[in-house]
């Protein structure tokens, strides 16, 4: 009996692990679109750190990410638990902020001018480094934060019908896999110039000393448009993962974004193709006027309340 029981208990087990790994690998792809917004602002939050306090800079903020997540996992597991239906309200919520972070960063980028943004970067003279240090680290777990309870809001929105060990399961890989791959990718953005400076400079008329040196200059001068890329792709990234956790809150908008695509996916040869691109496009489109009208909404509430507008 007792043998038996064991079988059944390893089976069990090996139930939950595959559930488990489908759905970490249907919640890794829905949480991607966060991932470009979360390399870009943690790049940037280590701006003007000397050049050997960046690793360190960003060993500190992986592992303030792991504390916000070891707050937050739980958190999801008590709603997924008792309240089961505030999931979709809270996910709903989560995609409007994205929306408006998004927007927001657009109408900062159209009405400031280039030279005011960079005077942002500079940093004070006589200001005591290590506390200018502490500053960015905690801002950077500050963002952190809001972006890790948008991954586990959106793994939990995927994994709430499954029970409640595979979703504990599926939010602890997926917190993992995100907090590896975010800061391990951070430090090798910026340390990318540093790495080409280093192999630029290496002394020798040898072919391989050659290459190495056309390799590092190449990287030196990639890493400045490597973080605007970062930069554009994940202000994308927002609207669509916004625009499309809204959409899918709203029955009505995912039903219409359904009957446009499938009308798409009968033209001609392009069909097939239009079919798989257009609810994305679409969602980038949701994402974008949502985010407009928040911004608006919320400036409306400051000036009636007296604060200053962004």
């Amino acid at each position: 009996m007792a043998g038996a029981s064991l079988l059944t208990l390893l089976d069990d087990i090996a139930s939950i692990l595959d559930d488990v790994a489908l759905m970490s690998k249907v919640a890794a792809r829905k949480t991607a679109g966060v991932l470009g917004d979360d390399l870009a602002l943690n790049a940037q939050q280590v701006t003007g750190v000397s050049a050997e306090r960046e690793l360190p800079v960003v060993w500190a903020v992986a592992k303030g990410s792991l504390k916000n997540k070891a707050i937050l996992i739980p958190a999801a597991m008590l709603i997924s638990a008792f309240i089961p239906w505030a999931i979709m309200p809270l996910l709903m919520c989560g995609g409007l902020f994205l929306c408006f972070e998004g927007f927001e960063k657009v109408f900062h980028w159209l009405t400031h001018k280039p030279d005011a943004d960079e005077a942002k970067t500079v940093i004070p003279e006589n200001i005591d480094l290590k506390v200018y240090e502490a500053e960015k680290v905690k801002g950077a777990i500050r963002t952190d934060f809001v972006l890790s309870a948008e991954i586990i809001a959106i793994t939990l929105g995927i994994v709430e019908t499954s029970d409640l060990w595979t979703q504990f399961f599926t939010l602890c890989v997926i917190a993992v896999i995100m907090t590896l791959g975010v800061y391990g990718i951070v430090a090798a953005i910026v340390k990318m110039d540093d790495a080409g400076l280093y192999l630029s400079q290496r002394q020798g008329e040898g072919f391989f000393t050659r290459a190495f040196r056309r390799f590092g200059l190449m990287l030196v001068n990639a890493a400045p448009p490597l973080m605007k890329l970062l930069t554009i792709v994940g202000t994308i990234a927002m609207f669509m993962v916004g625009g499309g956790i809204l959409s899918h809150g709203i029955h009505w908008l995912t039903v219409q974004i359904e009957r446009i695509a499938s009308a798409l996916h009968q033209v001609n040869d392009v069909g097939p193709i239009l079919a798989y691109i257009t609810p994305s496009l679409l969602h980038i489109v949701i994402g974008v006027i949502a985010g407009g009208i928040t911004l608006v909404v919320i400036s409306l509430v400051n000036k009636l309340r007296g604060k200053p507008s962004h």
